[in-house]
């Protein structure tokens, strides 16, 4: 992975995957780990917007997409009123006890991380398109 902080026992590869495919950004982040402290509550879109203001500022569109991707990723379960959960499994329970720890012991690093992972996976699909001669 082009973009894995390679001799960094806090970011071993799976873990940067699991950024790389499920956190877009430092909000998404947030949102996440909102999400992952409280697992029994069932949210609606603008509740989660509403507990992110102090911290972060997504409208609830926003909101909206980042649980697209977080339910795309299997992170998040929808009830019938279109509320949302995290959904627990032992594998995002250990990528989230990490980022969680990450985001209190090493927030500038995690910060990095996740935009480097980002503009790597951007960089990644325009070189998909590049013509070579």
């Amino acid at each position: 992975m082009g973009a894995s902080a390679d001799d960094d026992s806090d970011f071993p590869d799976d873990f940067c995957g699991f950024l790389q495919r499920c956190v877009a950004n430092v909000d998404a982040a947030e949102l996440l780990l909102t999400l992952f402290k409280y697992p029994e509550r069932a949210w609606q879109p603008r509740e989660l917007s509403a507990q992110l203001t102090p911290i972060a500022s997504l409208s609830e569109a926003e909101v909206l997409r980042v649980l697209e991707a977080f339910q795309n990723c299997a992170l998040v379960a929808r009830d019938a009123e279109q509320r949302v959960r995290y959904r627990p499994s032992p594998a995002h329970d250990s990528h989230l006890a990490t980022l969680a720890r990450l985001y209190v012991e090493r927030p500038v690093t995690l910060f990095r991380m996740i935009y480097a992972l980002r503009d790597s996976k951007i960089n990644t699909f325009a070189d998909a398109f590049k013509l070579w001669r």
